[in-house]
């Protein structure tokens, strides 16, 4: 059962797979990628324009891979907005022109970037499916391999750190039980994505959750919540900006009003941009 899309621009699996807003995505030997995501499993290639989904029907694409894949945004456009006055981010764009931002799930967003902290990325993907096959629910069996999600709210609430041990989450996993309560507590995620949707400012009020600080809440708002102002900035957006635009890499407050000031309401997308090219080139 596969989906095929044509004349498909602006897109590159490994672009958007391993620009470091998932950890659910892994390149086969064949150049495709496999993984899950919302609840279903999928391969996927992409060659000369052509977008081959495996495991998809229509109804698949249409209700959870085409949204999640935001094939409906035109990145051309945005990237000559973007790169009109700005040679550095012309640069940078051009290097990583099929970065898509993918509307990923609220909760495994949340879950996924407290476990990202102070982490690198193939030892967050191995915390991440560690999780999933402990304590979360199957999703499906592709290429013989069972997938599981992430476990649910109540699921983590329930559990202690010492049930959370042999995952090696390390000081993470604390705050991942209590974060989950919280989300409890408010209603469960779908209700906190709804009123954090309202926000004016959903990153103060996502710092609120524990194990959440600025850099943390910045991704969640800008993978989970689609905010594409969001700009997070860790270490490496902190090289990037002191490299490529002169901003001392202590000056995070110069460093969001610039990117406030220079990519607007693109901020995210710039971000991966420059995230992308400097972590490849640096």
């Amino acid at each position: 059962m596969k989906y095929t899309i044509d004349d498909v621009r602006d897109f590159n699996l490994e672009h958007i797979f391993d620009c470091g807003q998932c950890f659910r995505w892994e390149k086969q030997e064949d150049g495709s990628y496999t993984g899950t995501a919302m609840g279903k499993v999928a391969g996927m290639r992409f060659d000369e324009g052509r977008l081959t989904i495996d495991n998809c029907d229509e109804n698949d694409f249409e209700t959870v891979w085409k949204p999640y894949l935001d094939m409906e945004t035109d990145y051309g456009s945005i990237k000559s907005v973007l790169t009109e006055k700005d040679d550095v981010l012309k640069a940078a764009a051009e290097y990583g022109y099929g970065i898509r931002i993918l509307k990923q799930d609220f909760w495994e967003t949340t879950v996924s970037f407290i476990i990202s902290q102070n982490n690198n990325i193939p030892r967050i993907k191995g915390c991440i499916e560690n999780i999933c096959k402990t304590f979360g629910e199957p999703v499906g069996t592709y290429n013989g391999k069972e997938y599981f999600g992430i476990p649910s709210p109540e699921k983590m609430a329930s559990l202690t750190a010492e049930d959370l041990a042999p995952v090696k989450l390390g000081y993470r996993a604390p705050y991942l039980i209590k974060m989950a309560r919280q989300m409890i507590e408010q209603g469960g995620p779908q209700e906190v994505e709804k009123q954090l949707a309202a926000c004016r400012d959903p990153i103060e009020e996502l710092r609120k959750f524990c194990g959440v600080g600025p850099k943390v809440a910045s991704c969640i708002s800008l993978f989970g919540l689609g905010r594409m102002d969001a700009f997070p900035i860790d270490v490496w957006m902190r090289r990037v900006m002191n490299k490529l635009y002169n901003i001392d890499e202590s000056d995070v407050k110069a460093m969001n009003l610039y990117a406030a000031e220079h990519f607007g309401k693109y901020g995210g997308i710039a971000q991966q941009y420059l995230f992308y090219y400097i972590r490849d080139n640096n």
